[in-house]
């Protein structure tokens, strides 16, 4: 692939624009009961920015393959056409739930890579993960019980057990990992949707989880991998058939099941990019804000070949957003 058709630096700031429309457009919602409606906005929003960029990017992990969008579907075609090739991942509401009652940790992401790099696990719903910061590397393992891992972590970090804090989603399919959490002395933080925030919590230095671990959607999983990777932290991966039937579809994709999946094969290479707008405040970023005149949006840009992560604060007009 030559220079010009690798994505630069000047993509993230682009693709930032899209994901703080689709908050401002998804706040107009926050606590009003409507996922649906408020999902519909931000698709909205997020796919007429795209189509602004200079890039053509091709949607592996799309909103319509999770929720029968009719735009941003797996395989769409976005950007104006000209500039780099891209794999992108798109969720422009991660915590519709959380919107629609009006709970902390929603947010808008997109996540890109070179063409051709991103795995896509579309045809197989979850994906039991496990992430950490740089200091798992090596020593925090998803095919060992998580009380090893616990230990093993808690050594590393130079802490007590009893003073990690791991982030799960609450769902009855955790009871018993939860349990075991505890058991091994623990604290859980229970984590009511939206895994990508709750891996890059785990990942980054100001987070305030030690590990995210726990069954969650597969393209949530290779999202979080494009930022986990530019933070330096451990992310970990393996699929979970729901049936028979999702099992045969995965491995006539070519998907592994008997295995995991490291970062490397979640997203191959450092040449990646991540960003989130809050929707509603959470521990990754604040939510929309409407004062008056001015809406202010934060958002996070990680960029893989630099290894940062920027926040970034943008005061938008409130009477264009009318």
């Amino acid at each position: 692939m030559n220079a010009a058709a690798i994505p630069d630096r000047n993509l993230a700031l682009e693709l930032v624009r899209a994901t703080e429309a689709a908050a401002i457009r998804a706040s107009s919602f926050v606590g009003l009961g409507d996922k649906n409606a408020a999902d519909g906005a931000a698709v909205d929003a997020m796919r007429a920015f795209l189509g602004t960029v200079a890039f053509r990017g091709t949607v592996v992990i799309g909103e319509g393959e999770k929720d029968q969008a009719p735009m941003l579907f797996n395989g769409e075609v976005v950007g104006l056409g000209s500039g780099p090739e891209c794999d992108i991942a798109v969720d422009p509401i991660d915590g519709t739930s959380l919107t629609a009652a009006g709970r902390p940790g929603a947010i808008s992401m997109i996540a890109a890579s070179d063409r051709g790099t991103m795995l896509d696990a579309s045809s197989v719903f979850y994906m039991e993960k496990i992430v950490a910061g740089p200091e798992a590397i090596g020593v925090v393992d998803i095919r060992n019980p998580i009380g090893e891992n616990l230990r093993a972590l808690a050594s590393v970090l130079g802490k007590r057990v009893g003073e990690l804090a791991v982030g799960v989603l609450d769902r009855p399919r955790h009871q018993v990992l939860i349990e075991e959490i505890r058991a091994a002395g623990a604290g859980t933080r229970l984590l009511l949707d939206g895994d990508v925030g709750g891996g890059i919590a785990a990942a980054s230095l100001e987070g305030e989880l030690d590990l995210c671990v726990g069954t969650g959607g597969s393209p949530e999983g290779v999202a979080t991998a494009c930022a986990v990777k530019a933070l330096g932290g451990l992310i970990q991966g393996r699929l979970v058939a729901r049936d028979d039937d999702e099992r045969a579809r995965g491995e006539a994709a070519g998907l592994r099941f008997d295995t995991h999946y490291e970062a490397d094969e979640l997203v191959k290479g450092n040449n990646t990019f991540f960003v989130a707008t809050g929707v509603t405040d959470g521990p990754l970023v604040a939510g929309v804000r409407h004062r008056g005149a001015i809406i202010r949006t934060e958002s996070v840009v990680v960029r893989g070949a630099s290894g940062t992560m920027r926040r970034v604060l943008a005061d938008y007009r409130a009477e264009r957003w009318v």
